[in-house]
């Protein structure tokens, strides 16, 4: 789905949507968000994923909950 690849494979997943490919067949859909073409093991591109950020973030959000439990 993130980068419009698609390719023929076996499933027994239940689907409700089909796809016609370029053969003239009509095939079920299964949609991946990821797949070999797409995750960064594969492909080599390594996102930097922000940790500090997060945990900032966090630490903002429920401050005020950490500081009323300090006090109590």
């Amino acid at each position: 789905m993130s980068n419009g690849v698609t390719f023929v494979t076996r499933s027994c997943a239940q689907s409700r949507e089909t796809i016609k490919l370029d053969d003239g067949i009509e095939y079920p859909l299964i949609k991946l968000e990821i797949s070999n073409t797409s995750h960064p093991f594969y492909t080599g591109k390594m996102k930097l994923v922000d940790t500090a950020g997060r945990v900032d973030k966090f630490n903002t959000r429920y401050k005020s909950h950490y500081d009323k439990k300090k006090t109590q």
